[in-house]
């Protein structure tokens, strides 16, 4: 089969690999037939090398029809259509049966001291191979995959993969009150999805915050505040300005790592990007090496008592944050992965009788798999008006 394969930093690559096989009784095979690429896939391509060995296939965002199923999966077969969320949980340890999906006891990467492990995401996360592939192996499959109906285009539910349950969470993490304020930074597939999201539950001023002119025209389209970061002379004035003079309730950061504004954090990380790889893990696990300026205009921009909500990745093991103003503030701070599976009952309703959410239209770019290196660039440049790719691992 045919599947996008990580080379080297900025360097992604359509390989020949053969096509998976059931290895265990809870496994299952699907055909391919949409996959995305991922703000976090930019992660690798960009930041997190040094945990990926060349070859490994790339991908956490599928969706296709069931080929092969292991004996002891019962819930799907063959001919089933499913979405693949990006964590593999089992749906049995106490992790799961708390709807902490993303920290499943049976998938756990324990050598490594972190969570369930995801799809197509380095060793730090188990090494399992990706979705960007004309075939791919499910493992859990008992549990995980995610039934949809036939009949409609894909882009309906593809993105219950992972862009709705992420940003789903970050709204009710943010903990915004009814008739309330949230400001979102980024206003990426993440940050854009979750401004609409929050308009749907019920917040009543929703501000999103960019520097990218064609995504700030995207979320104005609909409603919300677009403030360009880069235009905007005191951004935290003018937010206060929006907000009562005291702050929104609640900031959602889908932006993350690699965040602009930060020359000392993208200095690390291009100082780590250099060195051996036996180097350079020890390092990024243990030094603080994000760009932090997004989750500290967060700290500096939410209300007194608000909550900031991550949904943004972040990879440092030693940042600095300004814990006296966190305190003084008496913020909350919620975050992590997405629980893909607890969201998506919530979820599934705003997709089948209408496209309440505008799924859709939401991507930018459809292209053959063949055409993914040059997306992935055009993505990372965000060129082209590039801001959600699809891919068509069939054609």
């Amino acid at each position: 089969m045919k599947a996008l394969t990580f080379h080297g930093k900025r360097d992604v690559r359509v390989d020949e690999h053969p096509d998976p096989v059931i290895q265990k009784p809870t496994d299952a095979i699907i055909k391919v037939t949409s996959t995305a690429i991922c703000g976090s896939d930019l992660h690798l391509y960009e930041v997190l090398g040094a945990f990926i060995e060349p070859g490994s296939i790339l991908g956490h965002e599928p969706m296709g029809i069931v080929e092969e199923v292991g004996s002891e999966v019962k819930d799907i077969k063959a001919g089933d259509r499913v979405v693949i969320p990006f964590n593999i949980s089992c749906g049995h340890c106490w992790m799961c049966n708390h709807a902490l999906q993303s920290q499943c006891e049976t998938t756990q990467v324990r050598d490594q001291g972190n969570g369930a492990a995801l799809l197509g995401y380095t060793e730090l996360y188990g090494s399992v191979p990706g979705g960007q592939a004309e075939y791919l192996r499910v493992p859990q499959a008992q549990y995980g995959p995610i039934v949809v109906p036939d009949g409609v285009p894909d882009e309906r539910f593809l993105f219950l993969s992972d862009v709705l349950p992420t940003a789903w969470q970050a709204v009710p993490y943010a903990n915004i009150p009814k008739g309330g304020s949230v400001v979102v930074l980024g206003l990426g597939p993440i940050g854009e999805m979750a401004t609409r999201i929050a308009q749907h539950l019920g917040a009543e001023t929703v501000i999103g915050i960019d520097l990218v002119p064609d995504r700030l025209e995207r979320t104005r389209s609909h409603g919300v505040i677009g403030l360009n970061l880069t235009e905007t002379d005191d951004i935290v004035d003018a937010v206060q300005e929006l907000t009562g003079g005291r702050g929104p309730d609640a900031v959602i950061d889908a932006v993350g790592m690699e965040a602009h504004g930060a020359p000392i954090g993208k200095l690390a990380q291009t100082l780590t990007g250099f060195l051996p790889d036996a180097v350079a893990k020890p390092l990024m696990k243990k030094a603080g090496v994000d760009r932090l300026s997004a989750v500290h205009l967060a700290i500096e921009l939410v209300r007194r008592g608000g909550t900031v909500s991550l949904s943004g990745v972040y990879g440092g093991a030693a940042d600095p944050m300004p814990l006296i103003t966190m305190f003084d503030k008496q913020l909350t701070f919620r975050m992590g992965q997405a629980n893909v599976k607890h969201w998506v009952d919530d979820i599934i309703p705003l997709l089948t009788d209408s496209d309440v959410l505008g799924v859709e239209q939401y991507a930018s770019h459809r292209v053959p798999l063949a055409e993914a290196p040059a997306a992935y660039k055009t993505f990372q440049d965000k060129s082209d008006g590039s801001f959600k790719v699809v891919l068509k691992p069939h054609g």
